[in-house]
């Protein structure tokens, strides 16, 4: 289990992250400079209900598998980019945030 410190930290990223743009779980670990997609996968599912948890995403583009479809829906209600055959994944050379002001 993380520590209480890493928690914050993680939560605190994902709070900054602005509408319309993502980050996927290992970029926010690389970000911290601590932990791994894991763990801050566990983070989110345990402490992610108050962030904007729809813009932590697979490296990949896809939202985590249990709230794909709302996640997907609220990205599209902010602007996100999508890509793929079925057009549910997030373009992450269009999207992803990579923690700087200048987003």
């Amino acid at each position: 289990m993380p520590s209480e410190e890493y928690v914050e930290r993680v939560l605190s990223v994902v709070e900054a992250i602005p509408p319309g743009s993502v980050m996927a779980y290992g970029d926010i670990a690389e970000y911290l400079g601590a932990g791994g997609p894991r763990q801050v996968g566990w983070v989110m599912s345990h402490y992610g209900g108050g962030v904007p948890w729809w813009r932590v995403v697979r490296a990949d583009g896809r939202p985590a598998d249990c709230h794909a479809g709302e996640a997907v829906r609220m990205l599209r209600a902010e602007g996100a980019p999508f890509r793929g055959p079925a057009g549910d994944r997030v373009d992450m050379t269009r999207a992803r945030w990579g923690g700087g002001s200048d987003a």
